[in-house]
């Protein structure tokens, strides 16, 4: 069995906590690890501020280099973090690759990022009161953040708020899912051995109650959170007066026009609706299809996910594995039986053997039920449809949430009624509203969070804008 360190403030330790790892596939624990508690916290806060004012001085080219290095080494173990990342959250290896690989990219965007982190002149004589006065502009480092990532990205999404840290010259301590530690424990690794000042990141996994100290504690200037609306927004109410992010997920929308590429549009929608058993963020939930394509598209729908590969998350051509845990899987079972009992079809799936479930279709649904008004976080989408694109916009905006919606159209007045009306954060057109590049700035509206990640605006949120007001006469 594989054992990690937890890394506080710089270097790695073992706690009176074990921690144990089991892989969702086989319910093997395969991997031990500790969780830390109030006193391993307490270093952590002491050693980031120690070096709060060593990571302001860092210059651009010693932050790239930083970062650059961490992408190199992580694309070159690419496998190794693969395979880590598979059997601790069951993700199929063809998923996990491209988290990998997304992950040293992020890496890599917040490296150039660090070397034009913003600053601007401002002309300040537009009233009588600034002549002869003018205005700099300078970014400087908010100070110590808490972050807090989920496990369906574990990789990725810690990130996502360590490498924008260490660009802005934030110190960070990160709180890990307890279910999937361990890539970004390896991570730790990778970054123990670059140049970023020790003390300056810490990776300890925590139960709930000592993780809520990132949230309540004055010591941190900002909290970035991943993970459910109902624990982001209660962790709002209690921050006190730090800055808070919050990526919170929803029931994304995808609208498919008459005019759309129906192969194309369902090949996506496969994608969008059931990669990694449909716990992503932006998993494709609701499908709108035009009333005068809606057969065709249902039926090739329903052949194409009966096709989908299901087995091992290691075996190179599985493409739907487990959920994360069997208490999960069972209340994804109990929300589509909750559907069928009350009128909607179930055109395939809807069965349960522990943590797997399988992909699953629904049509003739309600708005009010939990498939559709709720996150359903996993392998289950509703197919309906609907008259006028207008109608559809009105379908997708008909939810508490608001993070990302598909758009498969060649109409070019669609698009931009979409791109206009669409209550979300992101529009995508021609793919599903699961598609993220990590530079473009991602987040969402209503219940699905506040401010946005992607890199360049991760890392505007971890620095505060001062001005030098100078007289040149």
């Amino acid at each position: 069995m594989d054992r990690y360190d937890i890394y506080i403030g710089g270097s790695f330790h073992k706690t009176d906590k074990p921690l144990t790892v089991t892989n969702p596939y086989n319910g093997n624990v395969f991997a031990e690890t500790y969780s830390g508690g109030e006193a391993e916290l307490e270093v952590a806060i002491s050693k980031a501020q120690a070096v709060e004012n060593v990571m302001k001085g860092l210059g651009s080219f010693q932050r790239f280099e930083i970062l650059r290095s961490i992408a190199s080494t992580l694309s070159k173990q690419r496998s190794h973090f693969a395979k880590v990342l598979a059997q601790e959250s069951g993700k199929p290896l063809i998923y996990a690759l491209g988290e990998i690989d997304r992950s040293s990219q992020t890496f890599l965007i917040a490296a150039e990022e660090a070397k034009r982190l913003p600053r601007e002149y401002i002309s300040l004589d537009w009233t009588p009161g600034g002549k002869d006065k003018e205005g700099i502009v300078k970014y400087f480092p908010v100070g110590l953040v808490a972050g807090i990532s989920p496990f369906n990205f574990p990789m990725n999404l810690a990130a996502h708020k360590i490498a924008p840290a260490i660009a802005s010259g934030c110190p960070i301590i990160l709180k890990p899912a307890s279910s999937t530690p361990l890539s970004t424990l390896e991570l730790a690794r990778i970054i123990d051995e670059t140049s970023l000042p020790k003390g300056a990141l810490s990776i300890i996994p925590m139960d709930r109650t000592t993780g809520m100290k990132l949230v309540t504690d004055e010591r941190f200037k900002l909290l970035t959170f991943t993970g459910s609306p109902d624990v982001g927004w209660k962790m709002k109410k209690e921050a006190g007066k730090k800055k808070v992010v919050l990526e919170l997920g929803g029931n994304a929308g995808v609208i498919v026009s008459g005019t759309a590429d129906i192969d194309f549009a369902v090949k996506r929608c496969i994608f969008g609706g059931f990669a990694y058993s449909g716990q992503i963020c932006i998993h494709a939930q609701r499908i709108f299809v035009e009333r005068k394509i809606f057969d065709e598209f249902l039926e090739k729908f329903v052949v194409s996910t009966h096709s989908l590969k299901s087995g091992d998350p290691l075996h190179p051509e599985t493409q739907i594995s487990v959920m994360i845990d069997e208490s999960n899987a069972e209340r994804v079972e109990d929300w589509v039986q909750e559907a069928a009992s009350n009128g909607a079809t179930i055109l395939c799936g809807g069965k349960r053997q522990g943590a797997f479930f399988e992909p699953t279709v629904l049509t003739n649904t309600e708005k009010s039920m939990k498939i559709n008004c709720l996150e359903v976080f996993g392998p289950v989408v509703t197919i309906e449809p609907y008259t006028t694109f207008q109608d559809a916009v009105h379908m997708v905006n008909d939810t508490n949430f608001g993070l990302q919606a598909g758009v498969f159209t060649r109409n070019m007045n669609e698009i931009n009624h979409a791109f206009s009306n669409l209550e979300v954060g992101g529009v995508i057109i021609n793919d599903v509203p699961t598609f993220r590049v990590d530079h473009m700035p991602y987040g969402g509206i209503k219940d699905s969070g506040l401010g946005r990640e992607g890199l360049k605006y991760a890392i505007l949120d971890m620095m505060e804008p001062k001005i030098l007001v100078t007289d040149t006469r």
